[in-house]
């Protein structure tokens, strides 16, 4: 895992290597082991490496072709890159290191962007070409790995974070304010925008092309999820089970690739048991890691929050090298500065809780496996999808998602919270930019089952994008890096196509439940149907006990609800209700400090809305 930069100047002016160092230098974090940097005139492209593969210096990027037309700087793992070595050897090429990156650098020589549909794994890359003139970018299909870029005064920059662009000495850095009411619309960002006006993230399953003759950047996507019910279904749903199986254990032993130390996370959930469960066996005594909470104040729900006790239980059944940390109120005020400066703007939920994790595993391994993916392929959230089903028509559809995804607050308050720089909204419609997430996803929507897979492709290209964009800042800040079994393409292939019939058994039940219904929907759903991605929790008997493969979904969420009323409430008032505080140069300070109270006086939750807060002031405070 690594770090990539590069500029080119548009001016005709020759990059300059104190320039081309100093955004390499920004993202040093994700990759301590070397660096290196390739200028030839107006253009030039630095990397960052973190060694994982092949430790020796044959490795080193940015990294040239054999007849030297092709400079590739490369961040990321292709875990079949074994066999397209062997197929590009047969091909007549030849190979100096065992590298993945020289692999990748091959069979973009050779096949184009085509190559890129080869590509089992997560990567984001930088490929210039010397003869054509021409910049290629690209991300994997899934969007692990991320590539932001800019174009200003005349000059293209790209990197892995936005921390190297801004690095660079005559950028303008500005809030982008369509981008800011998006993400307090959905605590997300569903557009490729930042909240930086004119920096640009390359959207998943997607490559750009940039060339001397032609300074602007045109994107093209190569791959994107198609989640439907299938035409002709396998013989049984036994025969689902087992080939689900196989993917699976196929999956994770892929990603076991590595010439450093490899752990795993362990959370009392299905997914990491069942990576750790198989991991284990090639690894004896792996390392394992899962942060706890202290819930001396917290109450109702948050109360199930910490699951130590169920990762310890699997530790022991699996004989790993268990290590927990505990994290308190104060762990989240003391880390907020330095996430905010690596998260570079804040995504979906509260992050603090992954960058301990990503700290405590950074101690004793250099890869770590997470869970992340098996909720949303297989559908793990069914409170989620329950109203959608119901819909009648896409634009029926497209209103009730669009209602339960405001997450923060709804357009009632948003309205009057952004008063302040409402001329800068005119004509931006965040209803618009949840409909357009779909304008690629054209499947007949008839049945309930439609509906859902409709749900499942929203949730894959907006929520888990999001996760991972937090898991790779988090991972990366600490020099980690972070695999994810359950975006094998096999894998994910299959899950597209697996009846929904499999995932949720109690469709019906589900859609009994009233919209309108008082209190926890996740918690009246499952006690009506402990329902979600049946056929994962089925198939996981086999690698982790009945009673975790039972238990009901718990998200990897820490008691701020109560942290906010108590320990941490004084922080709270103390940052984001002083108007001292920059968010309230874009956000009216009435309207944001009354919702806020309604939160500490226990009125309301808003644990969302107020971790959103001083995550943008924690930012704005670095940035601007």
């Amino acid at each position: 895992m690594c770090g990539i930069a590069g500029l080119i100047n548009f001016n005709g002016q020759s990059v300059s290597p104190i320039i081309l160092k100093r955004m390499t230098d920004a993202i040093a974090h994700r990759g301590p082991d070397s660096e290196g940097h390739w200028i030839r005139g107006n253009v030039g492209i630095g990397h960052r490496r973190l060694s994982i593969i092949d430790l020796s210096p044959a490795g080193h990027q940015p990294m040239q072709s054999a007849d030297n037309r092709y400079i590739l700087s490369y961040n990321g793992e292709i875990y079949n890159y074994r066999e397209l070595r062997l197929e590009l050897e047969t091909l007549g090429y030849r190979f100096k290191s065992q590298t993945d990156s020289e692999v990748v650098l091959s069979a973009l020589a050779h096949w184009g962007t085509s190559a890129l549909l080869k590509f089992n794994g997560m990567f984001a890359l930088a490929l210039w070409d010397q003869n054509e003139k021409v910049l290629v970018l690209a991300r994997d299909r899934y969007g692990i790995k991320p590539i932001y870029y800019a174009h200003q005064n005349n000059i293209f920059l790209f990197a892995s974070e936005q921390k190297s662009i801004i690095a660079t000495p005559d950028f303008k850095r500005k809030l982008n304010s369509p981008a800011l009411l998006e993400y307090m619309t959905f605590q997300n960002l569903f557009t490729d925008q930042t909240l930086l006006q004119d920096v640009h993230l390359l959207p998943a399953g997607s490559y750009g092309r940039i060339s001397l003759e032609n300074n602007a950047l045109q994107t093209f996507s190569y791959w994107d999820y198609s989640f439907t019910e299938p035409e002709k279904k396998l013989a049984s749903d036994q025969e689902y089970g087992e080939e689900l199986d196989r993917l699976f254990f196929q999956a994770v032993n892929r990603q076991l690739v590595g010439d450093v130390e490899l752990g795993s996370y362990l959370s009392g959930g299905i997914d990491s048991g069942s990576i750790t469960a198989i991991a284990s066996k090639s690894f004896p005594n792996l390392k394992t890691f899962t942060c706890g909470f202290d819930l001396s104040s917290a109450s109702g729900i948050e109360l199930g929050f910490d699951e130590r006790v169920k990762a310890e239980a699997m530790s022991s059944e699996f004989r790993t090298e268990h290590y927990e940390m505990v994290l308190k109120a104060g762990d989240m005020e003391r880390c907020l500065p330095r996430l905010a400066w690596h998260l570079e703007e804040p995504r979906v939920g509260q992050s603090y809780p992954n960058y301990y994790a990503a700290q405590l595993a950074s101690k004793f391994v250099k890869i770590v496996l997470s869970g992340s993916g098996g909720d949303e392929l297989f559908a793990g959230y069914p409170w989620r999808y329950y109203t959608a089903a119901k819909s009648e028509n896409f634009e029926e559809f497209i209103d009730h998602y669009y209602l339960y995804w405001q997450r923060l607050i709804d357009n009632r308050y948003l309205q009057k919270m952004f008063k302040p720089i409402s001329k800068d909204l005119k004509g931006v419609w965040t209803r618009d930019i949840f409909r357009d997430v779909f304008a690629r996803h054209d499947i007949e929507l008839s049945r309930p089952e439609d509906y859902i897979n409709h749900s499942l492709y929203f949730e894959a290209k907006t929520f888990l994008h999001g996760l991972f964009v937090v898991e790779d800042k988090l991972s990366m800040a600490h020099s980690l890096e972070s695999r994810v079994p359950f975006m094998d393409n096999d894998l994910v292939d299959f899950a597209m196509s697996c009846p929904i019939s499999l995932k949720l058994n109690n469709l019906e039940n589900s859609l009994r439940i009233d919209e309108n219904t008082s209190g926890n929907k996740k918690s009246i759903y499952f006690e009506k149907t402990n329902d979600g991605k049946q056929i994962l929790r089925d198939m996981m008997v086999s690698y982790v006990p009945e009673d975790i493969t039972k238990a009901p979904k718990k998200g990897f969420s820490s008691p701020d609800a109560s942290w906010f009323r108590g320990e941490s409430s004084d922080f709270v008032r103390d940052i984001i209700m002083s108007k001292k505080s920059q968010i309230y140069d874009y956000v009216d300070f009435d309207v944001t400090s009354g919702l806020i109270e309604e939160h500490l006086s226990g009125k309301e939750n808003r644990r969302l809305f107020i971790w959103s807060l001083l995550n943008l002031d924690a930012w704005m405070s670095q940035t601007f």
